[in-house]
């Protein structure tokens, strides 16, 4: 029974770990799919991807208002796909050479297989040749999530889509019926709605996207409406397959015919297929391992990071709590904490949107003291020159001190105007400083943040 220093469950951000520092270190990473996990090949990468695609598609819709007519006349999916996988593809097989054949990985032995613990830090892999066991000092599981598969009848037999398989279809369909409405499907709605899909959303809830802050899901799900046929407070009962493909029908006797159906209702943590109660580790009601400030779980040497154990589910937040455990790891007797505190994340639809830390509903509920400014994209000169009248940025800010509570905005380039609140709030710039402090290039799209800070009634 092979016994090694170190064993990484899973080549995400896990991957990152093992550098030249732990070169005398006996190592075993264990892998049951495709180097590189979610976000390189079926997540932010490859989606990011289509979506900028798909901007450029979208553009003849909108240009008549500027003077130009433009005409889309035809998007070549399997050119658009190709493009993305043919470089997406060859780092993933890259990264997985490296770990099996480089020099600097003299010391590493890859584990092509999926792994399951039987005991005490002992976990049994299943390899194409066998089940071989393998013990170790420490564990590092990052072994990523899966999509959810709602209980729906029929759905097994007419055959569905997730956000795993759904970018490498062989042809573009006439129609797509995709389920959820989150982040995954307010994406890929935009991204094949743009190629001319004809796409419907069937949202269990009252709003799209209704994790964000209350405006900036009312104002999407509105937008969203005039692109899609949405499907609000909607529970699919039943899919079937037709002679012309597939019946999705609703609780309330609503049919929907469609060729292809997605399936986005969200991830869950891959705990469960690990079997990790078997080596003392716990978990939440959700399935994500318990991790404390360290990134250590509840078992001595066992740690986590990514979305098996982290409910945010980001590739940010992934690599920083990897960063966390390779110092921890290295330096047990000096540890660091992960930092949590202000985690943006952006949703790469049409219009995009960014957000970092407190909706107005999470404010209101915690009771907090707090004033709101908006500013719109139409205020400002660069957002005349783009024609948008829709988007808008969003501040919450302690009235006393200035400090920003949170930040939300709906628009164009929403993930990158962002990055100055997100800098602000990790180091205490307070919403007065940050305005008058500092020159904002006129006319530029940060002038939208900086009209936003002085919106604020601080007194």
């Amino acid at each position: 029974m092979p016994h090694y220093d170190l064993v990484i469950v899973g080549t995400g951000s896990g991957n990152s770990i093992p550098d030249p520092r732990f070169a005398d270190w006996k190592t075993a990473i264990v892998e049951k799919g495709v180097f590189g996990g979610t976000c390189l090949n079926v997540g932010c990468i490859p989606t990011k991807m289509f979506v900028h695609t798909a901007d450029l598609a979208a553009t003849p819709a909108i240009s008549s208002r500027f003077g130009v007519d433009e005409e889309l006349l035809n998007v070549r999916w399997r050119d658009v796909r190709d493009r993305i996988f043919g470089r997406i593809d060859p780092i993933a097989l890259g990264g997985h050479d490296y770990r099996i054949n480089h020099a600097d990985n003299a010391n590493v032995t890859v584990y092509e297989g999926e792994g399951r613990f039987t005991g005490h830090k002992e976990m049994a892999v299943s390899l194409a040749e066998g089940t071989e066991t393998i013990t170790a000092d420490r564990f590092v599981l990052a072994a990523g999530g899966r999509p959810v598969i709602p209980d729906i009848e029929g759905l097994d037999e007419v055959g569905y889509h997730t956000s795993d398989t759904v970018m490498r279809l062989d042809k573009l369909p006439s129609r797509l019926v995709i389920i959820g409405s989150g982040f995954i499907g307010a994406e890929f709605a935009h991204v094949f709605s743009s190629f001319g899909v004809d796409v419907t959303v069937v949202a269990r809830s009252g709003a799209l996207l209704r994790g964000e802050d209350e405006d900036v899901s009312a104002r999407f799900t509105e937008l969203a409406s005039e692109r899609f046929d949405v499907r609000l407070n909607h529970r699919p009962r039943r899919v079937r397959r037709t002679e012309s493909g597939i019946a999705v029908e609703l609780a309330g006797g609503d049919v929907i015919e469609t060729d292809e159906l997605l399936v986005a209702v969200g991830r869950r943590p891959n705990s469960d297929l690990l079997d990790v109660a078997a080596t003392g580790v716990t978990t939440m009601d959700s399935g994500h391992v318990v991790v404390d400030a360290y990134q250590q779980t509840s078992a001595e040497g066992v740690y986590a990071l990514g979305d098996i154990s982290s409910p945010y589910e980001l590739k940010h937040v992934a690599n920083h709590e990897a960063h966390v455990v390779q110092h921890n790891l290295l330096h047990p007797d000096e540890r660091i904490q992960a930092d949590h505190r202000f985690v943006p994340h952006a949703v790469f639809s049409s219009p995009q949107i960014a957000s970092v830390g407190l909706t107005e509903q999470q404010a209101r509920r915690r009771g907090l003291n707090y004033v709101t400014s908006k500013q719109d994209y139409a205020g400002i000169a660069y957002g005349w020159a783009m024609e948008d009248t829709t988007g808008f940025a969003k501040l919450l800010a302690d009235p006393e001190t200035g400090h920003l509570l949170g930040a939300h905005i709906i628009g164009p380039h929403a993930s990158t105007v962002i990055q100055p609140l997100v800098q602000a709030m990790s180091f205490g710039l307070d919403a007065r400083s940050m305005a008058r402090g500092q020159y904002w290039i006129h006319p530029a799209l940060p002038e939208l943040i900086e009209n936003a800070l002085l919106n604020l009634d601080l007194g």
